[in-house]
């Protein structure tokens, strides 16, 4: 199912049945409606790894402390969505069986459909926490259901009304606004209001979705679908850990299009990002 003759993310060396948290690559962009590339993100975040440290000054802890094995990339198909996805919700249900927590490296954010529809078969009054640029709520876009347009409206579909928190949004059709001001809770621009979403869902379990372009593109130009405006990198770790609150039972990082930035400063970013959120799942 997978490439485990990769070289791992790194700190994440450990094997698979001694890990307690599961990195794996779910590298697909086959919806991707901008600007192709998503699918080179995993293994660029890979190989990237290893010009940062395992050690963390924002946590003061090592990736190394914590038993955390890269399983390597997903065989996706290309040309054929609804057998991606598949393939996605049967890995992650392989994890979930395991006792262990995901954390799924995209891609285009579709990917976290599939992600999302195993965990919430297996926690019930399933949350999701949404940081992204985008709203990501269409029925549909060019016609089609499945896209990384419509991903959270699909999330919506699954888990319910106003259970999912999104933020940094700042773009999206008047349609996708005016659904979220009935069956989501939106801030847009800013992660504001996260600190009262995280005390309202206290104990529920809580799946993270990451859209690395609600980061600022000057700062992070590597992306399909770059929006001007959006956060900082320090405002995002911040928001990270405010999240470290809550029962996180999974998590994906999406949308770095490396291709798009050949200084490779938004592939370290997400390295980064990467790092600190191991960290901060395995100090849980």
């Amino acid at each position: 199912m997978s490439n485990r003759f990769v070289e791992p993310f790194v700190g994440c060396e450990c094997e698979y049945r001694e890990a307690d948290i599961v990195v794996f690559g779910a590298p697909f962009d086959g919806t991707t409606s901008y600007r192709p590339g998503t699918r080179f993100a995993p293994k660029a975040i890979r190989a990237e790894s290893f010009g940062i440290e395992t050690y963390s000054p924002y946590q003061d802890k090592d990736l190394n402390d914590f038993r955390v094995c890269d399983y390597g990339d997903l065989e996706l198909p290309f040309g054929n969505t609804d057998r991606a996805l598949t393939i996605i919700q049967e890995f992650e249900a392989q994890i979930f069986s395991d006792g262990k927590t995901p954390v799924m490296i995209g891609g285009e954010h579709l990917v976290t459909l599939g992600a999302v529809r195993e965990a919430s078969k297996r926690f019930d009054k399933l949350h999701i926490i949404h940081f992204d640029a985008h709203a990501d709520l269409r029925d549909t876009y060019i016609g089609e259901k499945l896209s990384h347009a419509t991903v959270m409206r699909r999330v919506c579909e699954i888990v319910g009304y106003n259970k999912i928190y999104q933020f940094g949004i700042r773009s999206g059709d008047r349609e996708e606004f005016e659904f979220a001001a009935n069956h989501t809770v939106m801030q847009k621009f800013s992660f504001e209001g996260l600190k009262s979403a995280v005390k309202q869902i206290e104990d529920k379990p809580v799946y993270l979705s990451v859209d690395l372009d609600v980061l600022d593109p000057s700062i992070f130009m590597g992306t399909g679908t770059p929006e001007a405006g959006g956060v900082s990198f320090d405002e995002l770790l911040e928001a990270l850990f405010d999240t470290a609150k809550l029962n996180i039972v999974g998590c994906d990082i999406n949308e770095l299009c490396p291709v798009y930035d050949p200084s490779g400063v938004s592939t370290a970013a997400a390295c980064k990002v990467v790092r600190e959120l191991l960290i901060m799942l395995g100090g849980g």
